[in-house]
């Protein structure tokens, strides 16, 4: 593979640098594992490639190599700086392409995010998985159905959201649990709970991925959503999001994480509207949001 800009340099420097690529992509023909050899062949031509195409300096390499130590150092097992990486750069959105392909009317996936927890609360079908997560409460509704329209009864639903302030439960260090939980759809396929409004937050930036965003000018916002994963067998694992229409922010998610598809309508409802299960929310506005999800096959 040789990059464009290797155009412009000798004939002796060409064939040098083409030499070292043959020479360490060699390296790894041996390697047993078929699907290994071909990753780690595939990184070492694109690995150089890039470096040719924008002739790369030693300190621009170094640099490259100290942002990378960072984002390590700060990484632990409540912050996952390199999923942020790879989230702001559209690499998850792209691995989720490939690995979801287009199958009939199936639901969209996208970005997991770095703020999932296993072990979330079980919930009742029209309980509240908002917890001690402020904001304006808000019921969510839907269906699970396979591909041909038949419902998908007992699907493990997980949701997860951050607070009205932009915060995961996780992004607190008083060990609360909130804004997250499990349930199960009914016999119709059918699913219902309480959460909260999403609001527009920023990814955590006080970190090298960060930094990277501010020196490209680029924002740390995410446009307002609310986390699913819908498990069920015999169906493809479903890792989604819905977003709030009319949100100013949807136009640039900072992990290119938006679909027209997940964009919904999240209806404000006025002080004293009776809610669904007859709530009693003390007088305040809350609103409700609609979300029928259709799941792919398994092995698709």
């Amino acid at each position: 593979m040789t990059s464009t800009s290797t155009l412009s340099t000798s004939d002796e420097q060409r064939i040098r640098e083409d030499d070292l690529v043959r020479l360490v992509r060699a390296s790894f023909d041996g390697t047993p594992d078929p699907r290994l050899r071909e990753v780690m062949q595939g990184i070492v031509e694109h690995l150089h490639a890039f470096v040719r195409d924008v002739r790369l300096t030693e300190t621009e390499w170094l640099k490259a190599i100290e942002f990378l130590t960072a984002v390590g150092h700060i990484t632990d097992d409540r912050r996952q700086e390199f999923i942020l990486l790879s989230d702001t750069l559209g690499a998850s959105m792209q691995v989720i392409a490939i690995n979801n392909e287009v199958h009939g009317n199936a639901t969209e996936a996208t970005v997991f995010g770095p703020f999932f927890v296993d072990d979330a609360p079980h919930v009742e079908l029209g309980g509240d998985v908002a917890g001690l997560a402020a904001g304006q409460p808000c019921w969510v509704e839907g269906t699970i159905v396979d591909i041909e329209g038949r419902p998908v009864p007992g699907a493990r639903i997980e949701v997860w959201e951050a607070d009205e302030d932009g915060f995961y439960d996780v992004q607190y260090t008083d060990d609360r649990v909130a804004g997250r939980g499990h349930l199960f759809s009914d016999d119709d396929g059918g699913f219902r709970f309480w959460a909260v409004t999403p609001t527009p937050y920023p990814i955590p930036h006080d970190g090298p991925v960060g930094a990277m965003l501010a020196a490209t000018g680029r924002s740390p916002m995410r446009a307002s959503h609310l986390h699913f994963m819908v498990e069920a067998p015999q169906c493809r694992t479903l890792v989604t999001h819905i977003f709030v229409r009319g949100d100013e922010t949807l136009a640039h998610d900072s992990v290119f994480g938006v679909k027209d598809s997940l964009v919904k309508d999240f209806v404000e409802q006025a002080p004293g509207t009776p809610t669904p299960d007859g709530r009693d929310i003390g007088g305040a506005t809350w609103s409700r949001v609609r979300f029928d999800i259709v799941l792919a096959p398994a092995g698709t």
